[in-house]
């Protein structure tokens, strides 16, 4: 056990190194990630040495069942390509604007409607997709407007980590952990709901209280309209999206996998957007932003992880963790556990790990540790830069613009909204949990 340990541990650190301080390669004008290269490298030197199993990993890769990760990392790319598509198109950006132009009655109406906008759209898109689109925009407009921007960048940071819990298609943890336990979109949303609705509102109020003196200085001026420039392709992209929602939700009952309902979504996507595009003889611009922007190093990092898992499960490493958590208090436990390793290891790694770890408890009490760690999963990226990679590409935004928000502001605000939401989350669980046993 322990070569695979110092391995994946040694891995994790790399990648950690990496993320803090060269988180990017440039070859020639081509930009790349090195978080990804580091796991990459461990998950090869395991195969390689034969500690992890290339025939297990080859059995679970072509396997039909709902921890496979392919199918997970489909659902996932599947369902960032259409939120991507409208972010192409300026959805998301004439959405902002326009919540923020109803805030003529001050800086304090201004951030109550961003938090809302942030929190509704993060429901039915995800997090990710929300701070790469909404990041830049709150920069520009705080610089016009002549207020600090650091509320407003918080509420949204927080509002996005929070709120992405409320459907299972909000982080790729949830689909993974969700997906793994075999927990279906409706009824993990009748579990969900309450503890975000918990952790939303403790989340708004500690900001409110943190940032309330920044609040009540005055402001200049507000948003420019910004016109949406291709509505044909909108509705198109928006028709998509919603149909696809209500399909995941009902795939359940009509026995739908939802990594093949989110992939057909997008076929038809691009389908449409092409045929679209030849009628009026314009090139499909949005469908080549998508090709660009979707998270395609996921698929090395994701993959390389799950040979970290592999590797750990077939030595016992998993069991023993399982055994060091126990079988009592286990929403606390597991939401703790999971909320402090998301901060160590990335909660992308931490997620992996912990589904396995969870397949060791005891079928009929192992439903409130896995919703306490898809908790703990998106509550993580509130404490540390590291806990998620919405973290990591929001202080890259951050840092391109100009702004200082330091690891200890970072944790600052983690200890002031996010330890207050873990724990409200996870009592609204243990509420939801004697509803719902």
């Amino acid at each position: 056990m322990l070569p695979v340990v110092l391995i994946c541990a040694a891995s994790v650190a790399l990648m950690i190194v990496c993320v803090l301080f060269f988180p990017k390669l440039k070859i020639g004008k081509i930009s790349v990630s090195t978080y990804w290269l580091a796991t990459l490298l461990g998950a090869a030197v395991l195969l390689a040495s034969g500690l992890a199993d290339v025939k297990t990993l080859g059995t679970a890769l072509i396997a039909d069942t709902a921890v496979n990760p392919l199918k997970i990392l489909v659902l996932f790319l599947s369902m960032t390509v259409l939120s991507v598509f409208l972010d192409e198109l300026g959805f998301f950006r004439y959405l902002a604007g326009a919540a923020l132009r109803r805030a003529r009655g001050g800086q304090k109406k201004l951030f109550l409607i961003l938090y809302l906008t942030v929190s509704a759209l993060t429901v039915f898109t995800s997090n990710d997709v929300i701070i790469l689109s909404f990041t830049p925009f709150i920069c520009y407009f705080a610089k016009n407007a002549k207020i600090d921007p650091i509320p407003y960048l918080a509420a949204e940071f927080v509002a996005a980590n929070t709120w992405s819990m409320a459907l299972l298609i909000g982080n790729p943890t949830n689909i993974y952990l969700a997906t793994a336990a075999g927990i279906d979109f409706v009824s993990y949303l009748k579990v969900s709901l309450v503890p975000t609705l918990f952790a939303g509102g403790t989340a708004f109020g500690a900001l409110w209280l943190l940032f309330r003196k920044k609040l009540s200085a005055p402001m200049e001026n507000l948003p420019e309209k910004i016109d949406l420039c291709d509505k044909p392709l909108l509705v198109t992209g928006l028709i998509h999206l919603g149909a696809c929602t209500v399909l995941l939700a009902a795939g359940s009952y009509l026995g739908l996998e939802m990594w093949l309902v989110s992939l057909c979504a997008v076929f038809s996507l691009f389908l449409s957007t092409l045929v679209i595009s030849a009628v009026r003889k314009k090139p499909p611009k949005p469908l080549a932003g998508c090709l660009k922007r979707a998270p395609y190093e996921l698929i090395p990092f994701l993959l390389s992880m799950f040979v970290f898992i592999s590797a750990l499960s077939e030595r016992g490493a998993t069991e023993a963790i399982a055994k060091f958590l126990g079988e009592d208090l286990l929403v606390l436990k597991y939401g703790a556990a999971s909320f402090l390793t998301a901060n160590v290891i990335n909660n992308i790694p931490m997620s992996v790990l912990f589904s396995d770890v969870l397949g060791h408890l005891p079928a009929a009490s192992a439903a409130g540790a896995v919703y306490a760690t898809i908790v703990g999963s998106n509550l993580g990226a509130l404490f540390t830069p590291i806990g998620a990679l919405a973290g990591i590409m929001w202080s890259s935004i951050l840092s391109r613009h100009g702004l200082k928000f330091s690891y200890l502001d970072f944790l600052k605000m983690g200890v002031a909204a996010g330890l207050p939401a873990l724990f409200a989350a996870l009592g609204g669980l243990e509420l939801m949990l004697l509803l719902f046993p």
